[in-house]
């Protein structure tokens, strides 16, 4: 059976450090924690787990923390964490049968990553990354801010997912580092742009968000679900500024790296249910029904655009026009997938009480 090390950088993690190295039990052979800095209690509670913390001064640089973080491992493979990523029971079995049976020719696994969750626990935002690697591939780090490892050969694909299950409040701190970094002329890559931009749109910077997707997508180097989030994104942000011909425009230019998604219907969707063209949404809604979601796909996905999201929407359009039966309908599927969602059961409410007021 294969050896783990499991390689965390951590700061200030208090609250969530014992939660997340407790669900790796069974898992992990080898524990390896770098503070960068902590003022709390984290470095106490790692101790109660591995005698293998280590401090690393903070540069600003993510890549380079982890980095010296993997540069401690000793086992066979080494999983990377979040403090605030957690391995539930169920994937924790799975990750011991995989761990069981893995073969040593294996110089990746991909994971599920669940990054967001409804009011009742369904996931709302997700993506696969490379969680589990061959230490002796040696891969590396790469980039001081929303960072990746470089990952290559023999890749396996599970089934297995980590939930990300943060309880502190967001902060700023990565869109100061980009801003820094601009300050001092830094040249930004293509991924770099793409992320600025990002944490730009996060923060309602949308005119220099709008500049440095823009940017991203002129040097044409992106991956292709990056380039279609930049559109959808930049769509956004010129929705926000009230600029419906551009929003649009963005929107579309997603059609430019691949076929239509979901999410990319569910938006023209939206777009023409604002503006009152009840048919014309209707037909994206409907055609948002028909994709599948590509479990396969890397890139980030977000499960509502292809479950209950377009039948919500349809069943609103439906309502508008007059055509209460097919409204219901759509909510009924709507319900199915999401039944504890409180707009669909107030939906679910008010044609009962159409229905039953009709019939008298």
């Amino acid at each position: 059976m294969i050896t783990i090390s499991l390689c965390m950088i951590v700061r200030n993690e208090e609250e969530s450090l014992e939660r997340c190295l407790t669900s790796v039990k069974g898992i992990a052979d080898e524990i390896i924690i770098v503070d960068t800095g902590s003022t709390d209690r984290t470095k106490e509670i790692a101790t109660q787990f591995t005698d293998r913390v280590f401090d690393f001064a903070w540069i600003d640089d993510f890549a380079a923390a982890r980095n010296y973080a993997f540069s401690k491992a000793t086992k066979n493979y080494i999983l990377w964490l979040d403090a605030d990523d957690i391995i539930k029971e169920k994937d924790r079995l799975l990750f011991i049968q995989l761990k069981k049976k893995l073969s040593l020719d294996v110089d990746s696994v991909t994971m599920h990553y669940y990054l967001a969750f409804d009011e009742v626990g369904n996931v709302t935002s997700k993506l696969k990354r490379n969680r589990l690697v061959r230490r002796e591939c040696n891969f590396q780090w790469i980039g001081a801010v929303h960072e990746f490892l470089a990952v290559y050969g023999n890749i396996k694909s599970s089934e297995i997912g980590i939930t990300h299950s943060k309880n502190k409040a967001y902060t700023d701190r990565n869109l100061q580092i980009y801003i820094k970094q601009e300050q001092e002329g830094k040249t930004f890559t293509s991924r770099d742009l793409y992320y600025f931009a990002n944490e730009l749109h996060d923060h309602t910077h949308y005119r220099k968000a709008i500049k440095y997707f823009e940017q991203f997508l002129g040097g044409k180097q992106g991956w292709i679900e990056d380039n279609i989030q930049a559109c959808l994104k930049m769509g956004d942000c010129y929705a926000k500024l009230n600029n419906k011909d551009k929003q649009i425009e963005s929107i579309c230019l997603t059609l430019l790296y691949d076929k239509p998604r979901a999410e990319f219907c569910c938006k023209m969707g939206n777009y023409f249910l604002e503006g009152n063209q009840y048919q014309t949404a209707i037909y994206w809604y409907i055609e948002a029904t028909n994709y599948k979601l590509d479990s396969s796909n890397m890139g980030m996905d977000n499960p509502h655009f292809y479950t209950w999201l377009p039948h919500v929407q349809l069943c609103l359009c439906y309502d508008r026009i007059g055509q209460y039966e097919k409204a219901n309908e759509h909510n009924e599927i709507a319900l199915s997938y999401h039944p504890k969602h409180p707009s669909i059961l107030y939906n679910k409410g008010y044609f009962e009480k159409l229905f039953a007021e009709s019939a008298k």
